[in-house]
Parts: structure tokens; C-alpha cells; sequence
């Protein structure tokens, strides 16, 4: 049994190794400058899901993906580095969410505002700041260009887990709905990606329509389904946006366009599904709590009646 628990653990830290370096690829694809500004890391969503999927001994694997990708793009003594802040943000966001009482079904407000403030932006700070001294420290960049490289860095990763960390945390393992629900969430899945594109490429700016289908999402599945809405959504602009179709403005411009939307996607989806997650089970509740109601009166009715035949004296 403890050899096949010891295997199982390799093999889960090994597969994380694997993701966070695939998905580091895939992050330097969606580049804006190549190999330097990436507006969505991946594997930083990837890292907080998996660490409450599969606890913290799957900290080996984040570090192992995090140095061979790093080793490529900035030799051994930067990456030692960057591997140490890529590593302990994660670790900080999972520790921090824990203690505070994040629940993975993000069923609740608190969840959902925990993982924006506690697990994206607070969390994150640290990779992006350990990530731009250590690139300052081995001269890649200049002094004047921390504060812009930290910034970037910084969105870049909270992005990740705004947009990555729901999806996976929320994905169904089983999913029983009837034909019309799963005909539903093809449709809105088919238009949200339809939409995306056409906003996302368009001289015309029309980003605003992807937000009624968002909604829609959350309203109707919550996360089950405005999580991969939200992936669509951001992914196909942040592929505009490396193709120059986005923002067809400077460089810094378009950054700051394109996290505000996809901030906005991200936040959008993750806090009304929540909200409505959380509406849903207190009528549930509430519902419960009249049906349990009906049934006591009820009981207290039946015993009345009884004890009421009880004293009635049969004539002689």
C-alpha cells in the first residue's frame, strides 16, 4: 500500500511538472513581445488548483516545471531564482486561502473575493516582485525597468489564477442534466466563442457583448460552465492582442485594455456565479427548513387529534 501511495505521489508530482512547463509554452505564445510580456502565465492557475486538489507535496512538481521553464528563457542562475518566487507564490496563495476558509466550490462571496484578493493579487505580488529583482540582479533588465516588468508580471500571474484556478477547482466530475440544460450550455459555449472572436478582432469595439452571455453562465450553470466562458473569452483576446488586432494602440496601452477586460471577464463570471451559487442553497435551505416545518405541525396536529379520541367517553 505505501508503494503504490509513494507512486501515485510521483506520478501526481510529475504531472505537475509536466503541466506547468506545457502550459508555460503555451503562456509564452500568447506573448505580446516575444519571450518577455505575457499577459496570461497559466501556470500559476494551474499551481493553486493543483496544491488544493492534491496538497502541498505537490510543491516539487511546481518547482521542477517552474526551473525548466525558467532555465530556457534565462539561464540557470536567474531561473534558480525565479523558480524560488514561482514556487512560493502558490504555496503563499494556498496557506493564506486555507487559513482564511476558502472553500474550492466557491459557492459562497467570501470565496470568491478571497480568491481575487487573497490568492491572485496579494499572493501573486511575490512571484512578480522575486521574479523582476532577479532579472535586475543578472542584468538582464535595467533599474527602469523593474516597476514595468513587476507590473506585468504581476497581472500576468493574477490573471492565471482569476481565469485558470475556477475553471479547474469547479470542473464536474459528473455532470447529470437533461438534454435541454446540456443543449443550453452548448449554445452558450458555441456563442461565447463566436462573440469573442468577433469583439476581440473587430475595429469596432464591441467588447461589451460578451458580458450578457457571461451572465448568462453564471446565472443559469454558475461556474460549471461561466468558468470555461471565461477561458474562451480571455484567451481569444489575449490571442488578438499578440496578433496586433486588439488594441491597435503602443504597447502599453494595449496592456492595460486588455487586463482590464479580462479582469473584468474574470471577475464578472467568478463573483456572480458565486453569488448565485450562494442564493440557490439558502432557498434550498429555506426550503428545507419549511418542509421540516410543515412536518412538525403536522406531527403536533395528529397527536392533538389523538389525545382529543382519547378523552372522548364511549356512550353506555
Amino acid at each position: 500500500m505505501r508503494v503504490n501511495a509513494a507512486f501515485r505521489t510521483v506520478a501526481t508530482i510529475a504531472a505537475v511538472a509536466l503541466a506547468y512547463f506545457a502550459t508555460a509554452q503555451v503562456g509564452l505564445v500568447l506573448a505580446l513581445v516575444e519571450g518577455q510580456v505575457t499577459p496570461l502565465w497559466l501556470p500559476t492557475g494551474i499551481s493553486v488548483a493543483a496544491l488544493f486538489l492534491f496538497g502541498g507535496r505537490i510543491a516539487p512538481g511546481i518547482a521542477v516545471g517552474a526551473l525548466a521553464a525558467n532555465i530556457a528563457l534565462n539561464g540557470l542562475g536567474p531561473a534558480v531564482l525565479v523558480t524560488i518566487g514561482n514556487t512560493t507564490a502558490p504555496l503563499l496563495a494556498w496557506y493564506l486561502l486555507t487559513r482564511f476558509g476558502f472553500r474550492t466550490e466557491l459557492d459562497r462571496l467570501k470565496d470568491a473575493l478571497l480568491l481575487v484578493f487573497v490568492g491572485a493579487f496579494g499572493a501573486m505580488a511575490v512571484s512578480a516582485l522575486v521574479g523582476a529583482l532577479s532579472l535586475r540582479l543578472f542584468g538582464i533588465i535595467p533599474w527602469h525597468d523593474v516597476l514595468p516588468v513587476f507590473s506585468v508580471w504581476w497581472t500576468g500571474d493574477a490573471m492565471g489564477v482569476l481565469v485558470f484556478t475556477p475553471l479547474l477547482l469547479t470542473f464536474p466530475r459528473t455532470w447529470h442534466a437533461p438534454p435541454a440544460r446540456v443543449l443550453e450550455a452548448a449554445a452558450i459555449f458555441a456563442s461565447a466563442a463566436v462573440l469573442s472572436l468577433f469583439v476581440t478582432t473587430s475595429e469596432l469595439r464591441f467588447l461589451f457583448l460578451v458580458f450578457p452571455m457571461l451572465i448568462w453562465a453564471a446565472l443559469r450553470f454558475q461556474h460549471t460552465v461561466a468558468a470555461p466562458c471565461a477561458v474562451i473569452i480571455s484567451v481569444a483576446a489575449v490571442l488578438s492582442a499578440a496578433s496586433g488586432t486588439f488594441a491597435q494602440t503602443d504597447l502599453l496601452t494595449t496592456m492595460i485594455v486588455l487586463q482590464a477586460f479580462n479582469g473584468s471577464v474574470a471577475l464578472t463570471g467568478l463573483i456572480l456565479s458565486a453569488i448565485t451559487s450562494e442564493r440557490n442553497e439558502a432557498r434550498r435551505a429555506i426550503e428545507r427548513a419549511c418542509v421540516q416545518l410543515a412536518e412538525t405541525v403536522a406531527r403536533y396536529q395528529e397527536e392533538g387529534v389523538r389525545k382529543r379520541l382519547g378523552r372522548v367517553v364511549p356512550p353506555a
